[in-house]
């Protein structure tokens, strides 16, 4: 898989790249956000995963982010020293897939990679026959990848939009967190239990439905169907 590694600082990157090279990944490195966005301009899909740390000298990481959304499709992980919920939500609503915590494991980082691509490889693929999803005033469509709240658009990330068409095909049906891990993430890693938490908050923030999702604590997560 080609990686395109965002970082600045040259010791750092030449010793995770050294660590990805070990696991397969054909690395590019990008040492600000503009050498970033030009190594996307040409063949931006041909990137697996764009790894990217948001402390840039040139541009803010979350402006980067933003662009690099608009410009490609490719999964982006973030890579930040922010712990708070806040700043990773702002992180996803530009359009992040994910993120890791500085300092984080290498065995993390290579899990969350591994889950982000495994996710988008199978974004595509059909398993039902219903082609969208009517709650209240919330219209899914499940083809195009669309959601709209009393006919408004409401953009959301891949995962975001997994999670809640998950949820959305059986309401009231409470998942457990390892299904919907397993599902969305499509991984058993229980590291994985906090990015949900953070994909759930912002899911409750974009719809403006914080009761929407209900939490089943000690359990997992139910859709509460609107009503009208």
């Amino acid at each position: 898989m080609r990686l395109l590694l965002v970082e600045d600082d040259n010791h750092v990157a030449a010793a995770l790249s050294a660590v990805l090279a070990r696991h397969g990944f054909d690395v590019t490195h990008a040492r600000s956000g503009e050498e970033a966005l030009q190594a996307l301009v040409p063949e931006g899909d041909g990137f697996g995963v764009v790894l990217l740390d948001l402390g840039l000298p040139d541009q803010d990481g979350y402006e980067v982010c933003g662009k690099i959304r608009k410009r490609t499709s490719t999964p982006v992980i973030m890579v930040t020293a922010r712990s708070d919920v806040r700043s990773r939500i702002h992180g996803l609503n530009l359009g992040a897939d994910d993120y890791v915590v500085k300092p984080y494991d290498t065995g993390e980082l290579l899990a969350r990679i591994h889950a982000v691509s495994r996710r988008t490889s199978h974004e595509d693929t059909s398993s039902g026959i219903e082609t969208e999803l009517r709650l209240g005033p919330v219209h899914i469509e499940l083809p195009t990848r669309r959601v709209s709240v009393d006919g408004a658009v409401i953009q959301l990330t891949r995962k975001e939009f997994d999670l809640l068409a998950l949820l959305a095909q059986r309401p009231g049906v409470v998942f457990r967190r390892e299904q919907i891990i397993s599902e969305v993430w499509r991984t058993s890693w229980e590291g994985t239990g906090r990015t949900l938490e953070v994909h759930v908050a912002s899911l409750r923030a974009k719809l403006r439905m914080p009761a929407l999702i209900e939490t089943v604590r000690g359990v997992g997560y139910r859709l509460v169907a609107p009503a009208g």
